[in-house]
């Protein structure tokens, strides 16, 4: 079992960067966004699934948040081929689009 942490966003010399548009984007894989106003649980919740996961013995990857490293913007079990993503301002997900059937 491999445990990675990274971060997708941050400032640089020439301004932001960004590769959230990256972020659980294989052909298999379903991103759960989540929103929800500060303060009410949405890293811990992605937190609790990675630990859980974890203790199940699959790999986990914890995106970090650029602002606060101490906070989950995402987690992503490639096993599974899901991932959660805190879907607040500033990060969007807007560029996703929905299945057609």
């Amino acid at each position: 079992m491999a445990v990675t942490r990274y971060f997708l966003g941050g400032n640089t010399a020439s301004g932001f960067v960004s590769f959230y548009g990256q972020f659980c984007r294989g052909p298999e894989d379903f991103l759960w966004v989540i929103k929800g106003g500060p303060g009410c649980g949405k890293s811990s919740f992605m937190k609790t699934i990675g630990k859980a996961a974890e203790d199940a013995g699959l790999d986990t990857e914890y995106v970090l948040c650029s602002g606060d490293p101490d906070s989950v913007d995402g987690v992503y079990i490639p096993a599974l081929h899901t991932g959660y993503a805190d879907g607040t301002a500033p990060v969007s997900y807007t560029h996703l689009t929905l299945p057609t059937t």
